[in-house]
């Protein structure tokens, strides 16, 4: 082979690389865009249960203790959502702020104030508060989907970094590793 030849294959190839590189740092930061927005849809579905959460105490379908236990556990999951705001994140909205406690504690004071019987009274009263239980449901089951498609992303986003080239070539600069959301998000039960 001639020397034309050989800088040519090397040309080509460098072309190659570069393509690839520059295809692998695109996907990257189309998947880390996907963590972000999942994250959001997180959070306005957490806003959504905490809501119907309150409008379920307020609707006079349960006993005041009751009521008052979840009117405090969903303030406190609707304040740590207004602390959270996107202009101070350090990973442009890549993580959840550490809000996992007080939304496992909204899951387990809606488990402690509902249980099975109170449940089938509501349902069985209907009004007001048996529309406000549906909702709370249809709300936290949006919670259970955008937390599973939100941990969906960051996993592909961990497998994609955790890539050899990726590694070598910084494809990721500067940006922090997304972590997964865990929290319970169970629906009370029927």
């Amino acid at each position: 082979m001639t020397t034309l030849a050989w800088i040519a294959v090397v040309v080509g190839l460098l072309l190659a690389l570069a393509w690839y590189l520059s295809y692998s740092a695109a996907r990257l930061d189309r998947l880390h865009a996907k963590v972000e927005g999942a994250l959001s849809a997180l959070d306005a579905h957490i806003v959504r249960r905490a809501e119907a959460t309150l409008e379920l105490a307020n609707s006079g379908a349960l006993d005041p203790a009751s009521a008052l236990l979840l009117v405090g556990a969903a303030s406190g999951s609707l304040e740590r959502v207004n602390e959270h705001t996107f202009a101070a994140d350090p990973l442009e909205g890549q993580h959840f702020a550490g809000r996992e406690g007080v939304e496992s504690e909204l899951t387990e004071v809606i488990h402690a104030a509902l249980p099975p019987e109170v449940v089938a009274e509501i349902e069985e009263a209907g009004g007001t508060g048996a529309a406000a239980l549906e909702r709370l449901r249809a709300a936290g089951l949006r919670v259970q989907l955008a937390r599973r498609f939100h941990n969906d992303a960051v996993k592909e986003v961990q497998r994609v970094r955790a890539k050899p080239v990726v590694r070598l070539f910084r494809l990721a600069g500067h940006a922090t590793l997304p972590q997964t959301v865990e929290f319970d998000d169970a629906l009370p039960s029927r």
